[in-house]
């Protein structure tokens, strides 16, 4: 098995190198507010290498003001919500807000006349997606969102370009499975479904979004879905396992399943992993890391009819979709992600949460 790179048809599928910033300095300015979840500091990085100056930070939990201000120190902690609001130089507000506030926040900062970037999952009910949709369509500002599993891992970057580039025919299926850990020091919202949404409405966006981004798929229709609390039933309210299956409008097929039941002796927080199928070959991702291996994770297994590959790709793809996603706001495209897109991934995962059969032992 070749570890570096080879061809196809007579294309190389190789990492072609990070992207570069892609705007003058001070020329995208942005703020960052509601620190609820740690995504912040990702949805924080990717900008800021991407060219972006984070001016501004808000947030009622002067704590986590000040921490964010220790990685940051350029930033300026705000006395409001209102006072970035208000700041006609701010073009994006970037925010990991309680799961069911994020709509409503979103709003707001689109009528401010602000684009709006957003942690997954992005909003909790048909109504929040509803009302997000009809004021982006009113106001023309974006609400955009962090899938990170697919956006922020390089081998994940990788898979698409090999997908766009044919390397495995047409995609069919994805199957995707997502562990994490719980850990401890968990907010008090994560632990109550009002706030979080439940388990397939939360980690399984990111899912939902990597198959319709795979495939290609504009729509799809819940099969199937499950949810269970296996191991933490002193929080009755958490889900600690999903499953579901969905059919794109194109015919593809999906299967994933989500857990926070990452054993404490693996050395990451989850063993990650993206299988997709195509009509000429198939992808493997072991994002996070690779047991079988001391390669670590961002490792894409590639087989088609030339053969085997595996190709490390943590330091050589970076993150185009943040440079993307600035020049989106500033030249109002859509390179980064349609927001047909961002808002379709957002209502299939509410429709699977809603349509799940709880499971127990």
């Amino acid at each position: 098995m070749s570890t570096l790179s080879g061809s196809t048809n007579g294309m190389t599928y190789a990492p072609t190198g990070k992207p570069q910033p892609v705007c003058q300095p001070g020329e995208f300015v942005f703020a960052a507010m509601a620190l609820d979840h740690g995504h912040i500091y990702g949805q924080t990085n990717g900008l800021r290498e991407a060219g972006g100056i984070c001016k501004w930070v808000y947030d009622s939990d002067p704590a986590r003001v000040a921490n964010f201000l220790t990685k940051y120190p350029e930033a300026k902690a705000a006395r409001s919500e209102a006072e970035i609001l208000g700041d006609p130089e701010v073009k994006l507000v970037a925010a990991a807000a309680v799961p069911n506030l994020r709509a409503a926040l979103g709003i707001r900062v689109m009528q401010a006349g602000k684009d709006y970037f957003t942690d997954k999952t992005p909003m909790t009910t048909l109504d929040h997606v509803a009302q997000a949709r009809a004021a982006a369509a009113a106001t023309g500002r974006k609400y955009m969102v962090y899938y990170s599993e697919r956006l922020h891992v390089e081998s994940a970057i990788f898979a698409g370009d090999l997908v766009q580039q044919g390397a495995i025919g047409k995609v069919i299926n994805v199957i995707g499975t997502g562990p994490h850990r719980l850990g401890t020091g968990r907010p008090n919202w994560f632990f109550n479904k009002e706030q979080y949404g439940g388990i397939l409405c939360d980690i399984g966006s990111h899912q939902i979004e990597q198959f319709l981004h795979y495939t290609g798929a504009t729509d799809a229709r819940v099969v199937a879905a499950q949810v269970g609390n296996f191991a933490n039933q002193a929080t009755p309210e958490l889900e600690d396992f999903g499953d579901a299956n969905l059919v794109g409008d194109n015919g593809a097929t999906h299967y994933f399943r989500v857990d926070w039941l990452t054993s404490p002796g693996l050395r990451s927080w989850g063993d990650g992993r993206l299988f997709l199928l195509g009509t000429e070959g198939h992808i493997e991702l072991r994002k996070y890391i690779d047991i079988t291996t001391d390669n670590g994770g961002d490792q894409l297994l590639l087989v088609n009819k030339d053969g085997e590959q595996r190709i490390p790709c943590a330091g050589k793809v970076g993150f185009p979709f943040f440079g993307r996603l600035i020049r989106d706001c500033l030249d109002r495209t859509e390179t980064a992600m349609t927001q047909a897109h961002a808002f379709k991934a957002a209502e299939l995962c509410i429709k699977a949460q809603m349509a799940a059969v709880r499971v127990s032992r």
